[in-house]
């Protein structure tokens, strides 16, 4: 039996997910949908997420899966406009999507930083631009930002993916203010090195688990599901009162 908490106030809860088909994001759609919550999200990986989306409907959740690219912004915002039309209109967005590409600062060109801040950053406000009309009717709701702890610790070989993952709690500051008194909540979730399925094929070799062991303060590793289970109390109705912060999860490496 499950010892992590149950939230009332997550069942039929319509939510939106990006980059839901894997890692991180498979977690959250997961953890979403065993509350009861009504779960759309997004994907260029289409096979991945059919079966994930088909696995859980199967098992009697709500969910719904379109394959957008977030960059196309027209598309997804038709696309977040189709949840609200299937589930409801969208009372919690986690502005998951990301790619921690590495780079040399030397080699970045125009194009490529336009790329990168659209796979990790714009599509994030435009999100917020889409669902805010809904939850401003419903007079309540709440979005979750998915950052880095990257820029804190200053990782090597991704600075412009640092610049967009610093530059995310800004927007969180931003629109927490613009749209607080509509009973909107905004905030930043941001994960420390999780051991998803892309980090344990490409990074996580024996130096880097001893880089780990000797930067957490916690024993042990971040999973998936350690960030997926804040974001559900940031969604439901037990931070009601809980704004403009940005909440780490990272086994203690950080200094937030």
């Amino acid at each position: 039996m499950s010892e992590t908490a149950r939230y009332p106030s997550l069942a039929g809860m319509p939510v939106v997910i990006s980059g839901g088909a894997s890692g991180i994001g498979e977690a959250l759609v997961r953890n979403f949908a065993a509350q009861g919550a009504k779960v759309g999200f997004v994907d260029i990986q289409d096979e991945r997420g059919t079966a994930l989306a088909d696995e859980l409907t199967g098992a009697g959740r709500t969910v719904l899966f379109k394959r957008c690219d977030i960059t196309d912004t027209e598309a997804y915002k038709a696309t977040i406009a189709g949840f609200a039309a299937a589930h409801g209109d969208t009372l919690a967005l986690v502005n998951n999507a990301a790619h921690d590409q590495r780079h040399d600062w030397q080699d970045v060109t125009s194009s490529y930083w336009d790329e990168r801040m659209a796979v990790n950053l714009k599509h994030a406000f435009f999100a917020i631009q889409a669902v805010a009309p809904g939850m401003i009717r419903a007079g309540r709701g709440s979005i979750i930002n998915t950052g880095s702890i990257s820029w804190m610790i200053m990782s090597p070989k991704i600075p412009v993916y640092e610049t967009a993952k610093a530059a995310t709690h800004g927007l969180t500051r931003g629109m927490a203010r613009e749209l607080g008194k509509h009973g909107i909540r905004v905030n930043s979730l941001v994960p420390g090195w999780v051991m998803t399925e892309r980090q344990l094929t490409h990074w996580v070799d024996e130096a880097a688990e001893r880089q780990i062991d000797a930067n957490q303060a916690l024993a042990g590793r971040v999973s998936p599901d350690d960030v997926a289970r804040m974001a559900l109390f940031l969604a439901a109705d037990d931070s009601a009162m809980i704004s403009s912060q940005q909440f780490v999860v990272d086994g203690g490496w950080a200094n937030a």
